[in-house]
């Protein structure tokens, strides 16, 4: 069975203009989330769904295939994931005559993977028979258990039942772990998708990744190029290697 990746990249972002092609370390945001599709050994087919023709032309460089183009109502600010989910599934349908049973969902906005941790993560979803779909997530440096809600009284309280205000002030080690979905890596399972019509589905397997930065603010780009500066990132050397700087992509 064919394991697609799926990059969804809509045209319109209020808080980035252009977010998915915005530069990063010279190359646009989009095309990190190609080449990590591409580095992967077990991705067949790295597809990206957009609305946007500039969008579509750039993807299609780094080589993606962006055989169609997801509707406008399908690619609003409030759109759900399962929206353009359900469409690449309808014309893998009836323009293919099948559609793949494993979609692997990689977002533009977290740039800096390792293909590796990639490939993980789909050879554990695919040995859990039983799993509906799989989510990746880092643990949360501070746990949210310690945190307080503001009552009409205006006095704090904390947000989970069982924890009286002295005990939200205990070390952190002593509450739940808590894990941060963050769009490493996500995979659905396109069977349990046409079933349910839904995504993810209670029985989502975990997988537990290494922190990284996600982009929503232009805060987050002037942050992640210093990372970029600091850090060994394998998808820019494959994209160094394959895609000359000297080359304008944008």
């Amino acid at each position: 069975m064919k394991t697609i990746a799926l990059i969804p990249a809509r045209g319109g972002s209020k808080g980035v203009p252009g977010k998915n092609i915005k530069p990063l370390g010279g190359y646009p945001l989009i095309s990190y989330s190609i080449a990590a599709a591409r580095m992967s050994q077990e991705i067949d087919r790295v597809i990206v769904s957009t609305d946007s023709k500039e969008i579509a032309e750039i993807s299609r460089r780094f080589g993606a295939e962006v055989p169609f183009f997801r509707p406008a109502q399908y690619a609003q600010d409030q759109s759900p994931d399962a929206d353009f989910v359900i469409h690449a599934l309808d014309w893998f349908e009836k323009n293919e005559g099948e559609t793949p049973e494993y979609l692997v969902h990689l977002r533009p906005t977290t740039p800096f993977r390792d293909p590796a941790v990639v490939d993980e993560g789909i050879r554990q979803t695919r040995r859990s028979v039983a799993a509906n779909s799989m989510r990746s997530a880092h643990p949360a440096g501070e746990s949210p258990f310690k945190w307080f809600l503001l009552n009409e009284q205006g006095n704090f309280t904390g947000i989970f039942s069982g924890y009286s205000n002295d005990s939200l002030n205990d070390p952190r080690q002593g509450f739940p772990q808590v894990y941060i979905p963050n769009g490493y890596v996500d995979v659905l399972r396109a069977s349990f998708v046409r079933s349910a019509g839904k995504i993810h589905g209670d029985n989502m397997r975990g997988f537990v990744t290494p922190v990284c930065s996600e982009v929503d603010t232009q805060e987050d780009f002037a942050y992640l190029e210093y990372e970029l500066s600091r850090t060994f990132s394998p998808v820019l050397e494959f994209l160094k290697t394959h895609y000359p700087l000297e080359v304008k992509y944008v």
